[in-house]
């Protein structure tokens, strides 16, 4: 074999071990992205079954039910269009409460229920998380809701 024939295979050695290093890093920044829905996207089935995504909006007053003697805890969320229930096993922000802004991070389940990993709550009487106020903002004007 050649000088010249070891240089070119070293070259396409390199770039093919640079296609594959590639291809594993978009492959799990994919699987890493948490794509947000509003209830509204949910109940229309637009969001995966199974898949990491976030839901977000408003916790319906009266709707939080919470399992005695455990962290277990169920609520509904709506963007003022659709309602989507959340089931949480955790403890939930000090500022969350009943028709507040929330982020919930996790999986729809076969049921159609929310199972969260993760709630996230305001942090201010003025703040509203992005997601949730475009996806109300659009439910009041009639628009899409992804």
């Amino acid at each position: 074999m050649t000088a010249r024939q070891q240089r070119m295979l070293i070259v396409i050695l390199v770039l093919i071990g640079v296609g594959i290093a590639t291809t594993f890093g978009l492959r799990a920044f994919q699987e890493n992205l948490l794509y947000y829905y509003s209830p509204s996207a949910v109940q229309a089935g637009e969001a995966p079954v199974g898949r990491k995504f976030r839901v977000g909006g408003l916790v319906v007053p009266g709707t939080v039910k919470r399992t005695d003697g455990e962290i277990d805890v169920s609520f509904d969320l709506t963007d003022n269009a659709a309602m989507v229930t959340v089931e949480f096993a955790g403890i939930l922000p000090d500022l969350f409460r009943e028709g507040q802004g929330i982020i919930a991070h996790g999986k729809l389940n076969q049921q159609g229920v929310f199972v969260a990993e993760e709630v996230l709550a305001k942090h201010d009487e003025n703040y509203m998380p992005p997601e949730v106020a475009e996806s109300l903002k659009q439910t009041h004007a009639g628009g899409p809701s992804k």
